[in-house]
């Protein structure tokens, strides 16, 4: 049989060892426990080790006192224009009283998502659906505000309230992608317009820039030539000063050009100014004007000269001689002898009477008895 008295120590033990465990609680850091003595809020327990006295004091279920994140179902609410849109939100919140967040609400996170479907939809009321939709830092910040108000009784610091999603109706959704796709159309159109009024506006810089340099380079040039041309005219008329040119000389290198002006393809018909008339005139009588003469034509001139003196003296010496022998013949020969000469000067007479007889012998012959 067993020993009662053992029994009872290891019973007693047993109690003992429950009685030890139930005083001794460790609290997780960040948690905290409100302690209840004979069902009356005694004290809250902090993190670490906490005795407290078996069967007469009570702790509660430890609270989170990090922050939270809660995420509520999407809520119906109503726009000022009457469209029903689905509202998806999420709180931050972080608890910083544990014995009111304990027994001044029930339910702190029922209370919160409750608080925030109300006041939600007290903002949203007041705007439309457009403006709903593009403020939500507004609506953000009055939902913090109201809460963070309003569940501060509670031991509740509201830290952040973001809005998840806006869902209109599927009818306004497909409203929105037209006039979405119909105004990135537009300033698609609008762009191209811009793209192509700025690449005309470029492109008529670049020709307006490129006539303006085109233009002073043909200026730059004219100018060039007309100085060449003015260079070129001037040392021509100097060269022509210095070498005193006479009018024939002008008047022959007029007539050279006047070829040039018959040399076109099309040219038919061409008018010779009345200049030409005069230059033809001093060309002509350049020609016809005696030159001076050359030194071999002055000596060609000096030996005929001679030649025809020596010519004259023998033809006066001839005639004197004849006309001593004149002077001893009678009439009938004179008369004869004329004859003779005069038939001598005509063509053949010289044959007739013998070329190689001296006419003046021939006649003095024929005349003789």
């Amino acid at each position: 049989m067993e020993d009662p008295a053992l029994i009872g120590g290891i019973i007693v033990a047993l109690v003992v060892v429950f009685t030890v465990l139930r005083a001794v609680r460790i609290v997780p850091q960040a948690r905290a426990g409100n302690v209840e003595r004979l069902g009356r809020y005694y004290r809250t327990l902090g993190p670490g080790l906490n005795f407290v006295i078996p069967f007469i004091d009570r702790v509660r279920p430890l609270i989170d006192l990090r922050e939270q994140v809660v995420s509520f179902k999407p809520q119906p609410v109503i726009t000022e224009d009457n469209l029903v849109v689905d509202i998806d939100t999420v709180l931050y919140f972080q608890v910083t009283d544990p014995r009111a967040a304990e027994y001044e609400i029930a339910n702190f996170i029922q209370g919160v998502e409750q608080l925030t479907v109300t006041t939600l939809r007290n903002v949203v009321g007041g705007m439309d659906l457009e403006k709903t939709l593009t403020s939500r830092d507004t609506i953000n910040s009055q939902l913090r505000g109201v809460l963070d108000e309003a569940t501060g009784k509670w031991g509740i610091r509201v830290n952040r309230v973001e809005i998840k999603a806006i869902d209109p109706p599927k009818t306004i959704k497909e409203a929105m992608e037209k006039q979405m796709r119909a105004e990135r159309d537009k300033r698609a159109a609008i762009l191209t317009a811009e793209g192509q009024r700025q690449s005309q506006i470029l492109t008529a810089e670049g020709e307006k820039q490129s006539a303006i340099l085109r233009a002073e380079g043909e200026r730059t040039a004219q100018i060039l030539k007309a100085e060449g041309q003015s260079q070129a005219i001037d040392e021509v008329f100097q060269a022509v000063h210095r070498n005193d040119p006479d009018p024939k000389l002008l008047a022959y290198q007029y007539l050279q050009v006047l070829p040039q002006l018959a040399q076109g393809e099309g040219n038919t018909f061409w008018v010779i100014p009345s200049e030409v008339t005069s230059a033809l005139q001093g060309v002509s009588k350049a020609f016809t004007e005696s030159l001076p003469p050359s030194p071999a034509t002055r000596e060609r001139e000096r030996s005929e000269a001679g030649s025809a003196a020596v010519a004259a003296a023998e033809q006066a010496a001839a005639e004197a001689k004849a006309a001593a022998e004149d002077s001893e013949l009678g009439p009938r020969q004179i008369e004869a002898r004329k004859q003779a000469a005069d038939l001598a000067g005509l063509p053949g007479a010289a044959q007739a009477s013998g070329a190689d007889q001296d006419p003046a012998t021939a006649t003095r012959s024929t005349n003789r008895p």
